[in-house]
């Protein structure tokens, strides 16, 4: 199985490939998908979207797995982000590829078996797992092969749910 983590962002989006063949796992390509700040907003979030678009459509992954969102201070920073988050479920759903969702905790809890553990604690075991000689930079990046482990560890235990049309019957 062949699955895109992706830590969003609008400056900095993370993504990395991590092919899992229980209980094997390898990195592919990862790397992070940088916007200009000096860019207008709308053109960094279709930048997000077509490289995700490009990612997908160069790799053909099984799953794309994304981190949740959780509150932070800045509402500024969590709006910005949630939209650039929001064009790349939009790419991944147009593209036909199914979407997994974790939480900060869940993947902490998959990657380290503590769902407390420090950001370093996570990059280390992610490095470690995928056989890398050091933890992949940016952060983002990181974050994102994390993510992909989490979805890889989780598999099996989770199913997806197309959402239906529910039709009235007619009278």
């Amino acid at each position: 199985m062949l699955i895109l983590g992706i830590d969003p962002g609008y400056a900095t989006v993370g993504f990395g490939f991590v092919r899992y063949n229980a209980p094997r796992f390898a990195a592919g390509q990862y790397g992070a998908i940088i916007t200009p700040a000096g860019d207008p907003f709308e053109k960094r979030l279709e930048t997000i979207y077509d490289s995700v678009c490009t990612l997908i459509d160069r790799n053909h992954p099984d799953a794309v797995a994304v981190e949740k969102l959780y509150y932070a201070n800045n509402a500024k920073t969590v709006i910005g982000v949630a939209e650039a988050r929001g064009v790349i479920l939009l790419a991944a759903r147009q593209k036909g590829v199914p979407i997994y969702e974790y939480t900060p905790l869940q993947v902490k809890q998959a990657v380290t078996g503590y769902g407390q553990a420090f950001k370093a604690q996570v990059q280390e075991m992610t490095r470690r797992l995928l056989c890398l000689k050091s933890v992949p930079k940016p952060d983002d990046t990181a974050d994102a092969l994390a993510i992909a482990i989490c979805h890889a560890q989780n598999y099996g235990r989770r199913r997806v749910v197309e959402p239906r049309l529910v039709v009235p019957p007619k009278n």
